[in-house]
């Protein structure tokens, strides 16, 4: 048949059936590792045997794909544009040829959640709990971050689904599957006569400090209601914040579900933020290239289920 005669998606095919599609898993492991040798571990072929595949890849390709640069190797552009089609492509593939669909009582696979650590904190134990009752060989990983992560969270970082504060932006489809609230944390034996405008006005504040991350929203609604505040000490994981508070009298305003579970842990004493603010709410925000499958409908059942004790809590008064 003429190729003229051929729809684009035939003569891809076309083309595709010249080339020899056992490149790919080697491509996809140099593309992961930017390294022939680990690249040759992952994929178990000998280090000669993988450079002479990268010949092969460059020639094919017509892009060096991996250049080296002050003493380390980089990927070209269009590598780096390559990692998340031949990962999808292969996720895919992998997918299709699974002889049974997934079965959370034997499946066995990682799964892989990226989440602030006070999220992990709250969310980390309960979602184990569940695992270990619905899934009792899959291993869980939690890979921890301040939210500013590359985009290459889900290609570089094969991550399933990030839990996203909402007030971070993401081009992904996202899901709304818990709600936050603010409160008021201060040191131990701090005098039950003042009350939380007291403490917030009076006391040095701990807060959260990072240059891409807004400010919050209780800070805003403090200067709207005109109450003074002088924030003293400040950190970068928003974890440490009530930790600091053993330090010396001092007052923050945090979570509410990490801050009820560092009450009995720390012995902080934790009251409701005195005026309205807007809640903060947790996204799930889902790998693109993970698609509608069975997988991802249990997942989302899983998170749903081991977060409902947060969403009774968030609706319980101190």
């Amino acid at each position: 048949m003429d190729d003229s005669a051929l729809s684009t998606s035939d003569a891809e095919l076309v083309r595709l059936a010249s080339v020899d599609l056992n490149l790919l898993v080697p491509l996809l492991a140099l593309l992961e590792t930017r390294s022939v040798t680990r690249a040759a571990e992952v994929v178990g072929l000998s280090q000669p045997a993988l450079s002479h595949t990268l010949r092969r890849l460059r020639r094919l390709l017509g892009d060096e794909l991996l250049v080296r640069e002050a003493g380390s190797m980089i990927l070209t552009p269009r590598a780096e544009q390559m990692v998340a089609p031949v990962r999808h492509a292969l996720e895919q593939s992998a997918r299709a040829l699974r002889p049974h669909t997934f079965d959370p009582a034997t499946d066995d696979r990682t799964l892989t959640i990226a989440m602030t650590t006070s999220t992990a904190f709250v969310v980390g134990p309960l979602l184990m709990g569940v695992l270990d009752r619905r899934a009792p060989h899959v291993t869980l990983r939690i890979q921890t971050t301040n939210m500013m992560s590359s985009p290459g969270v889900f290609t570089d970082d094969a991550v399933d689904v990030v839990l996203l504060l909402e007030i971070f932006a993401s081009p992904h489809p996202r899901e709304r599957l818990y709600d936050e609230r603010w409160v008021v944390l201060s040191s131990p034996g701090t005098p039950s006569s003042l009350d939380t405008v007291d403490l917030l006005s009076t006391l040095p504040h701990v807060a959260y400090s990072d240059p891409v991350y807004p400010q919050m929203k209780p800070y805003e609604v403090l200067d709207r209601e005109g109450v003074p505040y002088a924030v003293r000490d400040s950190v970068s994981d928003y974890l440490l914040v009530p930790h600091l508070l053993l330090a010396a009298p001092r007052v923050c305003v945090h979570r509410l579900q990490a801050g009820l579970a560092l009450r009995d842990v720390l012995g902080v004493r934790v009251d409701e933020f005195p005026f309205d603010a807007p809640p903060l709410g947790v996204d799930m925000v889902w790998n693109p290239w993970l698609s509608e499958d069975p997988f991802r409908t249990w997942l989302r059942e899983v998170l749903v289920e081991a977060t409902a004790p947060l969403r009774v809590r968030a609706e319980q008064t101190i």
